[in-house]
């Protein structure tokens, strides 16, 4: 018996049973933590979500006018020929082609279907930890724009880890590359999560791609922190794209041009204090040169330095600046002493000229009463 013939008959008991039976569960992915980097490709598969725009087709020329083009709701459903309101939202499309063939079998023979994604949704990851703008990014799969400061305006192809950290802003100076988190859901409910690590490290070292993963929708970007980076290795990361490549730092004190800089970013103390002019002869006390920097939860810390112009990039004796940093260049015991005498010997400037115009007046007043 052909019951495709019967199919808008049955079209409303079938949709009854439809809404009683469970989606089909989704191929067991469990999360393993001794997964690298290098087996993402063998266990990532394009999970399904409102947004996207599928297109469905029939092999047999019969069933052809049943296929078409759609599009997945908020409520992660679709409404389909025949079988009406399907939720396809967490399955791969692998799964949703076996879920919609097991469906559209009840009532037609050989319902061999085919399923594709023919637009992507936008996706939303989230970038947190060590970057500067953390936070949840909408990325297009035609590619994004940095806000890198200092880099690459466009970042063309699919979104991957490095162009989701330069969408938040890059880097900080304090981020370690070595411990990079990708959290990934799993189809299915979107409960579980898979978590993979990453040495960005080596992808700016040894080149190696396979740390640059391409992105899904619901991934979370994970930048962990490195307490006290090695100078050599805040230079590296000043020189990535990965990080803004100039920062804004303020030079006070005695130092002949004071103010606000914007320097290369991983200037140390020293090289910023000689771009504000370099400390004033006599006045600078070049033992004592505070930097004060705000950290990201609002405290600050205060440590003194010494000028020794024979310093290389040093965390202990020179280190780093960062964005925000202010660096005092205090006064000395010559330049304290001279400014509290000049402040007390002032009002007495002052009276000595109010008196020398006194004396003139009285000689002005006496030589006309001569005449």
């Amino acid at each position: 018996m052909d019951f495709s013939r019967l199919g808008p008959c049955l079209a409303p008991l079938l949709l009854l049973g439809q809404l009683t039976t469970p989606l089909q569960a989704a191929p067991s992915l469990q999360p393993n933590a001794n997964q690298s980097a290098g087996a993402i490709s063998d266990f990532d598969a394009y999970i399904l979500g409102a947004g996207d725009r599928l297109e469905l087709s029939f092999l047999s020329p019969a069933y052809a006018s049943l296929g078409g083009s759609f599009g997945i709701l908020n409520d992660g459903s679709t409404s389909l020929p025949m079988i009406g309101s399907v939720v396809l939202t967490g399955l791969t499309v692998n799964q949703a082609n076996r879920w919609l063939t097991s469906l559209y079998r009840r009532y037609l023979r050989r319902p061999d279907v085919n399923l594709r994604v023919t637009q992507p949704r936008p996706m939303q990851v989230s970038v947190v930890g060590q970057v500067q703008n953390p936070g949840v990014y909408v990325l297009s799969p035609g590619g994004e724009g940095s806000t890198v400061e200092g880099k690459i305006a466009s970042i063309p192809g699919l979104p991957t880890v490095v162009s989701a950290i330069q969408k938040a802003g890059g880097i900080t100076l304090n981020a370690n590359l070595s411990d990079v988190r990708l959290q990934r859901k799993l189809p299915g409910d979107g409960s579980q999560l898979r978590e993979t690590q990453l040495n960005l490290a080596s992808l700016l070292q040894q080149g190696d791609k396979r740390q640059n993963p391409f992105l899904f929708d619901g991934d979370t970007i994970v930048i962990g922190w490195a307490p006290s980076p090695p100078p050599d290795e805040v230079l590296e990361l000043a020189a990535a794209n990965l990080s803004p490549s100039s920062i804004m730092v303020n030079v006070v004190g005695e130092v002949k041009t004071p103010g606000r800089l914007s320097l290369r970013a991983g200037t140390p103390l020293i090289q910023a204090v000689l771009s504000a002019g370099g400390p004033l002869a006599m006045r600078a006390k070049r033992n004592n040169v505070e930097l004060v920097r705000i950290n990201r939860d609002g405290t600050a810390t205060l440590s003194r330095y010494s000028l020794d112009y024979k310093l290389g990039v040093s965390g202990p004796r020179n280190p780093p600046l960062r964005e925000g940093d202010s660096v005092i260049v205090n006064r000395s015991v010559f330049a304290s002493g001279s400014d509290a005498i000049n402040a007390v010997s002032q009002p007495f400037t002052g009276l000595v000229n109010i008196l020398a115009l006194v004396r003139i007046l009285q000689d002005y007043s006496n030589n006309n009463s001569n005449n």
